[in-house]
């Protein structure tokens, strides 16, 4: 028999015996005691936050995931976090977030700011990832926007000069932006990623901004395996809106990532299905990636049809990181079923269904 024939024969084996073959892959090998419930601080937040994070916690309970939830009622308009908080996430090590308000100008500051300011969660992650089945405007779009996030124009730096003058500072540090460059491309190598891009206003800032480049430059010389170049943020928004498919890992100051996430959501499907977290050396933080002080209209709350896929995906990386990776599996598999399908989804997925529908929905997908 040639070769060419019995290279056909195999083929034709494979297909016909392939539908037979059932394979599992191995994730890990636990350690004895891995499979004990993990608490993780819950803050079930402002407006649709309580929908959407009631939402997970009905999953997990169908899954019969081995995680707890302790809930602390924190809202947006609070002057301080609730005592108590930072000692449960200090403790449990994980939290699983909704949506916080936060005011716009006046006195209050900005609690999402302060949460990670206070348990240094120097690095946002959001993924921005086309969905089969959900309609975009480009394919083949699978971004991760690593963001710094204790310093920059965030600092909260501001103060009035003289009546009618105000300087806020904007606050780099090499410091920081070593680390955040070596969090993304860590990232990038860990999970097989191609490039890294850098992204910048030095041509303008170029102190600050420079200081930023110059530290993410010696990070990627440790790195040669993975890609790196570099772009000016206008331009990089103009390219995301053109052809975001060029970009791979993304890791930017603090501003830039804040609207670079939220404009590469937007391009991928929406902000409602993508998700996302912030971690630091010991603690980590999960919430909807893109829009997170977001906490939806008056209208949504009360027909009760607000989106839970981002913090349904965003609680499947928290089962990963909490080293559960087939509960991770089995939460991503059964969303993405159910928006493949097209017959359970909120308004602005351009449906008509309720949280509970959908939520109904991803069970009743579970394996």
């Amino acid at each position: 028999m040639s070769r060419q024939s019995l290279s056909l024969l195999k083929n034709l084996r494979s297909i016909a015996t392939g539908s037979k073959i059932q394979t599992r892959s191995v994730t890990y090998m636990p350690r004895p005691g891995d499979g004990k419930p993990r608490p993780v601080t819950l803050i079930p937040g402002d407006g649709v936050g309580p929908l959407v994070t009631n939402a997970v916690e009905q999953v997990m309970e169908a899954m019969h995931a081995p995680v707890y939830f302790e809930p602390f009622e924190v809202h947006g308009d609070m002057k301080s976090l609730p005592e108590g908080l930072l000692e449960s996430i200090k403790k449990n090590k994980v939290c699983l977030k909704g949506g916080l308000k936060t005011p716009v100008g006046g006195g209050v500051s900005s609690l999402n700011v302060n949460l990670r300011k206070e348990l240094d969660l120097f690095a946002s992650l959001v993924n921005c990832f086309n969905l089969p089945g959900l309609a975009s405007r480009h394919e083949n779009v699978d971004i991760v926007v690593i963001r710094e996030n204790t310093e920059g124009e965030y600092a909260g730096l501001e103060h009035e000069v003289v009546p009618g003058v105000v300087e806020s500072l904007k606050v780099i540090t090499k410091f920081c932006s070593e680390r955040i460059a070596k969090y993304a491309f860590e990232y990038a190598y860990l999970n097989n990623r191609k490039k890294v891009t850098a992204v910048h206003k030095a041509n303008i800032m170029k102190l600050a901004d420079g200081l930023f480049l110059e530290s993410c430059q010696e990070v990627a010389k440790k790195y040669p395996s993975i890609a790196y170049n570099e772009i000016i943020v206008d331009n990089c928004c103009m390219q995301l809106v053109a052809r975001p498919e060029q970009f791979d890992v993304m890791v930017t100051p603090n501003l830039y990532g804040n609207l670079v996430a939220n404009t590469a959501a937007g391009i991928a499907g929406g902000t409602g299905v993508m998700p996302g977290g912030n971690v630091g050396a010991e603690y980590a933080v999960f919430e909807q990636g893109a829009s997170a002080g977001n906490v939806g209209k008056d209208t949504t709350e009360e027909q009760k049809n607000a989106n839970p896929v981002a913090l349904l995906l965003s609680s499947a990386m928290m089962l990963r990181h909490l080293q559960f990776p087939s509960f991770a599996d089995r939460l991503e598999t059964a969303v993405k079923r159910v928006i493949s399908e097209g017959n359970c989804r909120t308004e602005d997925l351009g449906g008509n269904s309720t949280t509970q529908e959908v939520v109904d929905a991803v069970i009743a997908n579970l394996d």
